[in-house]
């Protein structure tokens, strides 16, 4: 197992004989699960946090109206739900759902959580990443803040686009939500976004093709 985390932020820095300690301390379990599945749901409480192997989950919140937001897509070697992993009886307020079909690496942090004195390498290191990835959160949150601010959907559009744009470095790319996801991320009605994104298409703004993107520079 310690092959596979080598590349992942949770395990930087640390030597093959750390990682595969650090997996037995934590009690790491591997989970495969199908598309839609629910691998957290609101109202629980976990010791546990969970790594994406393969494949791609969402954070949702929803509510008992059947309203969905979409909070944040976590792609593979990214992280999810560390934070009420670290929290004490802390109740999840979010569902995590299999984007599609995935794999999961769980690892329990109450060894973390209720231990001060450490004295191995791996959990100083361990320690150093949470507040690492916690920091990557905080921005990812902010950034969905960015883009749902805008008072029209053209805004709410450009924001995210725009946002896409620099984390790829180019005006051509995939995101990682289908039409529903994405109006449900922005925070809007499906048919509306579909309606808007039809005009950006026509006026030549954008061009798109399920979700694959591209943004024209000389916009009219």
């Amino acid at each position: 197992m310690h092959e596979r985390c080598r590349n992942i932020m949770f395990f930087k820095g640390m030597t093959d004989t750390e990682i595969s300690e650090c997996l037995i301390e934590l009690k790491y379990q591997n989970k495969k699960y199908k598309k839609d599945e629910i691998i957290m749901s609101a109202g629980n409480i976990t010791e546990c946090m969970g790594v994406v192997l393969a494949g791609s989950v969402t954070i949702e919140s929803n509510d008992s109206w059947g309203n969905c937001t979409i909070l944040s897509h976590v792609g593979t070697n990214g992280f999810f739900a560390e934070t009420y992993a670290m929290l004490e009886e802390e109740v999840m307020l979010v569902d995590v759902r299999a984007n599609e079909d995935c794999e999961i690496l769980f690892l329990n942090l109450n060894v973390i959580r209720n231990n001060t004195n450490y004295q191995k390498p791996w959990q100083y290191k361990l320690v150093a990443n949470l507040l690492n990835i916690s920091i990557h959160k905080n921005i990812t949150l902010s950034r969905r803040s960015f883009h749902t601010s805008p008072h029209t959907i053209r805004g709410k559009i450009y924001s995210y686009l725009n946002s896409i744009e620099l984390q790829k470095h180019s005006s051509e790319f995939d995101i990682p939500f289908d039409r529903q996801q994405l109006a449900d991320y922005l925070n809007v009605e499906r048919t509306a976004l579909s309606k808007e994104l039809g005009k950006m298409k026509k006026e030549k703004l954008i061009d798109f093709k399920k979700n694959h993107f591209v943004i024209y520079k000389e916009r009219e």
